[in-house]
């Protein structure tokens, strides 16, 4: 790698809120918040709105849409006009 033109890559906490989640790993992304990890080091957080600890696939709670029932529902609302 040349030198001076990457940006700093170092420690750095995601958080989600939503699930109270965080984790700690490396990034170039930098935050001026700071927390307090559990190892007793301070590293720059960063909120994000959805991590794996609250996304709907990963939880379980992802929802299946019923595509037999909207083609019935097609079918029904316009029928076979203009059938070939």
């Amino acid at each position: 790698m040349q030198p001076g033109i990457h940006p700093a890559y170092g420690p750095v906490v995601f958080r989600d809120r939503a699930a109270d989640y965080a984790f700690l790993t490396r990034s170039t992304a930098t935050s001026e918040k700071t927390v307090e990890w559990e190892d007793g080091n301070t590293y720059p957080v960063i909120d994000v709105e959805i991590s794996s600890a609250s996304h709907p696939f990963y939880t379980g709670t992802a929802r299946v849409l019923d595509t037999a029932g909207r083609v019935e529902r097609f079918e029904r609302r316009y029928g076979n006009r203009g059938a070939l």
